[in-house]
């Protein structure tokens, strides 16, 4: 199933095989001669053929940049890399070698043909960027799993599929599967698809491959979810405002403060909590809101700038192309005179008029270009002012947002305080009805010391109260 190393060196893919391989592939004319001649562009190549070189390894393709149609079959490769420069490409032929894995193809974008016939291949995958892809050979291998076809159900535009030789194609059935799971291929192993033996493949397989639809339908509908996510993640944070359209903010402030979850449990204090969450939540959904309507703003300030920008440009250029249409009809009626003229001193008087006349139009021409630099600087300095003051105002607004969430916090924490220090003295004279956790009730028998020392901490620090000893 795989080439085997012969007597001559493995080679690696260098700028000399490379160039021999353009030079003797290119045209052999004249013209060719010449170009051979010259310093070869790789860039400039759309084919390459480098079969039957025992080459181990793909590198040094990154020149071709414009390359389509490269074939690099009955070679010794071991590993599918070095293509992604190869961004053009639409044929590729990596038949015959010693591949084992499939991988670096994720850029070939617009790949339309692949063929990895007769290597060590064993899963189908890493093919998800070609989404153009149409025909796949991949017989002569090691695949033996009839998952890989399921798989193969996202290329929409895939025609045709080889896979004799693999030792899937011992499976029961193994036809027929593959008719019912890829309806729109035509061709498989060589063969054109009998339609009727599609249609008994559809009604043999129906019910799996409605539950398989059902099942596709809901990961495209929670990519297309993910994606809108994406798109308005990116939206918000050009606003400066991510995560701040709900409790992310709060929640992620208590996430990891075990000490304020155990005084959850307090009297009053969950009732406590959930006012402070609420209001704490209105602010971040103003800031967002304000955030919001701010970058439109913005928005609209850089679209009328960029109006103005182009508008002083194409004002410009058409007072210039004016003046050089006059310019190109009065020169041209000059050139007529003085192709008539015979008298040598009118010839030259004419002559001179007409330089003149180069002169002036290149005096006028250099004003209309400095008087557009002065209105493109204007407007740039206007528009800096502009984004400047807004963006000052934003910064403004918000920290005054953010002020009162910190005074709803110093609020929330003054009164934790004054919840936990009176619990701690019921606790320490038995007063307390409400059963509490053991961790909450392990305080100091110094009770009042403590709370005195308890609450001086928390005002120094602004953090949640610590009421119990470790």
């Amino acid at each position: 199933m795989n080439r085997i190393y012969d007597s001559v060196e493995p080679r690696v893919m260098d700028d000399d095989i490379l160039k021999l391989a353009v030079g003797e592939q290119g045209p052999q004319e004249e013209a060719g001669q010449l170009a051979k001649q010259e310093d070869i562009l790789f860039k400039d190549v759309l084919s390459l053929q480098l079969d039957f070189q025992n080459i181990l390894r793909i590198d040094n393709l990154w020149q071709f940049e414009n390359l389509q149609k490269l074939q690099l079959d009955n070679n010794i490769i071991e590993r599918i890399e070095g293509l992604e420069n190869l961004t053009q490409l639409v044929w590729l032929d990596l038949s015959f070698n010693n591949i084992k894995v499939i991988e670096g193809l994720d850029t070939l974008v617009n790949l339309e043909d692949l063929s990895l016939f007769n290597n060590r291949i064993s899963k189908i995958d890493s093919l998800d960027a070609l989404v153009k892809l149409q025909v796949l050979s991949l017989g002569n291998n090691q695949i033996d799993n009839m998952l890989n076809i399921i798989y193969l159900r996202q290329f929409k535009c895939l025609r045709t599929l080889s896979l004799s030789g693999n030792p899937i194609t011992q499976t029961e059935a193994y036809k027929m599967f593959i008719y019912a799971h890829l309806p729109d291929l035509v061709y498989l192993d060589f063969r054109r698809i009998d339609d009727h033996m599609k249609e008994l493949a559809e009604m043999k397989y129906q019910y799996s491959i409605d539950e398989l639809k059902h099942q596709e339908h809901l990961r495209q509908a929670q990519l297309e979810e993910e994606q809108a996510w994406r798109v308005k993640l990116e939206e918000y944070k050009m606003a400066f405002v991510e995560h701040l359209n709900g409790s992310f903010l709060f929640d992620s402030m208590y996430a990891e403060d075990v000490e304020g979850s155990k005084l959850s449990c307090l009297p009053i204090v969950s009732k406590l909590l959930e006012v402070y969450k609420d209001k704490f939540v209105i602010i971040c959904l103003n800031i967002f809101d304000y955030g919001l309507k701010q970058q439109e703003k913005r928005k609209l300030e850089l679209n009328t700038f960029n109006e103005c920008v182009q508008e002083a440009i194409q004002e410009n250029q058409e007072q210039g192309k004016l003046r050089i249409a006059r310019f190109e009809e009065m020169h041209l009626l000059n050139l007529s005179a003085i192709r008539e003229e015979s008298e040598l001193l009118i010839i030259e008087k004419k002559i001179v008029e007409c330089s003149e006349d180069i002169s002036a139009l290149f005096n006028v021409l250099m004003t209309l270009e400095m008087q557009l630099v002065e209105q493109l600087e204007e407007a740039i300095n206007m528009f800096e002012r502009n984004i400047t003051d807004m963006v000052d105002m934003f910064i403004e607004n918000v920290q005054s947002l953010m002020a009162q969430c910190r005074d709803l916090e110093n609020h929330h924490h003054e009164k934790l305080l004054e919840i936990s220090i009176s619990t701690l003295e019921k606790i320490i004279k038995g007063e307390l009805d409400e059963e509490l956790p053991d961790d909450v009730r392990a305080v100091s028998t110094e009770g009042r010391a403590e709370c005195r020392g308890l609450q001086i901490g928390a005002r120094q620090t602004g953090s949640s109260p610590v009421l119990w000893l470790t």
